[in-house]
């Protein structure tokens, strides 16, 4: 399944931060496609499909709801967001997602897993690159802040309880568990660690990456999810360590440097099973004069998943 040469790219341009406790990251997007990679992936793609979903507030009020803030909204931009990357997935396109906070995975992941599992009846793998693994409930959340549950949402860890909010998630686009890997982890809370255990799954921490390498990480992670599994790499700009991504929505000192992100990333291109890529929580607002280091840093991202030059 040679997906990563597939002539067609959809952008998908998520211009939502309702999941984050600030704004900022909904302005990430075109930061990152308006720095050149634009022009280097029309360069690299026969046809570029370009899409934008904004989030625009919800007309009733958004009052919390099970421990979330501003669940309406969150679900509705994140629907939206699934409709789209779920149909161009289904006409076998390769899809970027680029921007907004990291609720916009619940959207993406539940999209290219659906698509497949009706299409191909099976589940891709996911291969998450972050600081964080992203995974608490609504009702373990310290923060109540949606940005910090889209893996809860996407493996059906956490469910709608009501009507409006994350009730268009089906059984059958949820992402298969043992099919998960984390990368550059290195803030975890108890109650996502003890998660992470019951259900099997696979986690590299900062530490397993100073113990073995990122090199050997990386061919463990993919081995893990096997040769011939198509994979969506999820990436929170946050999994680089502060000094390479200065304006990101949660910095968390310790992480990857530059390098072993694109070494990861290349590594996923290179199995040639790549079939969606997310890059999310760059927000222009945070550290000004971090900017063009952290929009430098998504581009060298995005262009070693797909395979472009630096």
């Amino acid at each position: 399944m040679a997906v990563s040469n597939n002539s067609e790219l959809t952008i998908v341009l998520a211009e939502s931060s309702a999941g984050a406790p600030q704004m900022g990251s909904e302005l990430g997007s075109r930061a990152i496609l308006n720095s050149g990679l634009l022009k280097a992936l029309r360069d690299h793609f026969k046809q570029v499909h370009i899409c934008e979903i904004s989030a625009k507030p919800s007309l009733e009020e958004d009052h919390d709801h099970a421990g979330m803030k501003r669940p309406r909204t969150v679900s509705k931009a994140t629907q939206s967001i699934h409709e789209l990357v779920y149909s161009h997935t289904q006409q076998g396109r390769l899809v970027l997602t680029l921007g907004g906070d990291h609720s916009n995975a619940i959207g993406t992941l539940t999209a290219t897993t659906g698509a497949f599992n009706s299409k191909h009846d099976r589940r891709p793998a996911v291969i998450c690159v972050d600081a964080h693994v992203s995974i608490n409930p609504p009702e373990a959340s310290p923060s109540g802040n949606i940005h910090g549950m889209p893996l809860a949402f996407a493996t059906g860890l956490a469910t709608s309880q009501e009507k409006g909010i994350f009730d268009w998630i089906q059984q059958n686009h949820l992402i298969d568990m043992k099919k998960m890997v984390y990368i550059g982890t290195r803030d975890v809370d108890d109650e996502e660690r003890k998660l992470i255990q019951q259900n099997g799954i696979k986690f590299f921490d900062m530490n397993d990456i100073k113990k073995h390498g990122i090199d050997s990480v990386a061919s463990m992670a993919l081995e893990y999810v096997g040769e011939q599994t198509p994979i969506h790499l999820s990436c929170d700009i946050d999994a680089l360590d502060p000094e390479w991504a200065p304006s990101a929505g949660h910095l968390v000192p310790g992480g990857l440097s530059l390098q072993e992100g694109e070494l990861v990333v290349r590594r996923v291109h290179e199995t040639g099973n790549l079939i969606a890529m997310d890059l999310v929580e760059v927000n222009p607002t945070i550290n000004v004069d971090g900017v063009e280091r952290t929009v430098n840093s998504a581009c060298a991202l995005v262009r070693g998943a797909f395979g472009l030059s630096v």
